[in-house]
């Protein structure tokens, strides 16, 4: 089972790259099939996905640099696992997220005004709030070790499209 994965990844990298965000990306979708909706940070994990998608399959495809294009990816796919990594964080607390995405900000004005307007724009979804977990790892948790690893896989794939 692992053989042929490994020659895509040894053979192909770009499209490996693509196939593992395509898989990504399919797993988020169908947690917010199934009733997790996304916040605003869980969407903006998403967008590296897609940028990698049709990188991988463009690159592919047109036989670019592969060089070039990998690590394009790799890039894309350090500043996914950073953006996971910052997620995880405010969902567990570790640190404040942003006022648009966790219903805060003008609540501490003192304005009613501004505390109303607050809270009748405020997120459906929050962004500090962890929906699922598996084994005390939230979706943006797994999506950080992904892209960790991803980040580390693309990085060897260009190391290797140097030397060959």
């Amino acid at each position: 089972m692992i053989e042929p994965i490994k020659s895509v990844y040894d053979n192909q990298p770009m499209l490996f790259a693509a196939g593992a965000a395509g898989l990504t990306l399919g797993a988020a979708f169908g947690f917010q099939l199934y009733g997790y909706p996304p916040c605003d940070l869980c969407w903006t994990q998403r967008y590296p996905y897609m940028a990698i998608i049709i990188i991988g399959i463009l690159g592919h495809v047109l036989k670019l640099k592969p060089t070039l294009i990998l690590s394009f990816l790799t890039l894309l796919f350090a500043v996914d696992a950073g953006v996971a990594g910052y997620h995880a964080g405010v969902e567990y607390k570790w640190w404040p997220g942003p006022d648009t995405c966790t219903g805060v900000g003008a609540l501490a004005s003192g304005n009613v005004e501004d505390a109303l307007s607050a809270i009748m724009s405020a997120p459906l979804v929050r962004c500090d709030e962890v929906p699922w977990s598996l084994a005390g790892i939230s979706m943006a948790g797994y999506n950080f070790l992904i892209a960790t690893t991803m980040t580390i896989l693309t990085g060897f794939a260009t190391q290797k499209s140097l030397k060959g």
